[in-house]
């Protein structure tokens, strides 16, 4: 089950659940939109790509809670950037 977490990792914009702008890669990095196309579409944490998270239905919310944990690491852009061009 996803984590559905509650903010952009590099931003820290705020990504309810029912986002339609949360992006999340293979291990649930989640990123906004905006900081999705900065990064030109590469997790800076692992290097995959990213795709649409999907939302939790709201019947579902009370039974499978959306996470509460905030990661905020904002990017070294010139550090990913190098990484991504190697």
């Amino acid at each position: 089950m996803l984590e559905i977490r509650p903010t952009c990792e590099n931003c820290n914009k705020n990504l309810p659940y029912n986002s339609k702008e949360a992006m999340i890669c293979t291990f649930e990095c989640t990123f906004c939109i905006d900081c999705v196309a900065l990064l030109k579409e590469v997790c800076s944490n692992c290097g995959g790509n990213f795709v649409e998270r999907p939302i939790r239905p709201y019947h579902l919310l009370s039974k499978y809670p959306v996470s509460k944990s905030i990661v905020f690491k904002p990017v070294d852009l010139e550090k990913h950037f190098k990484n991504i061009n190697k």
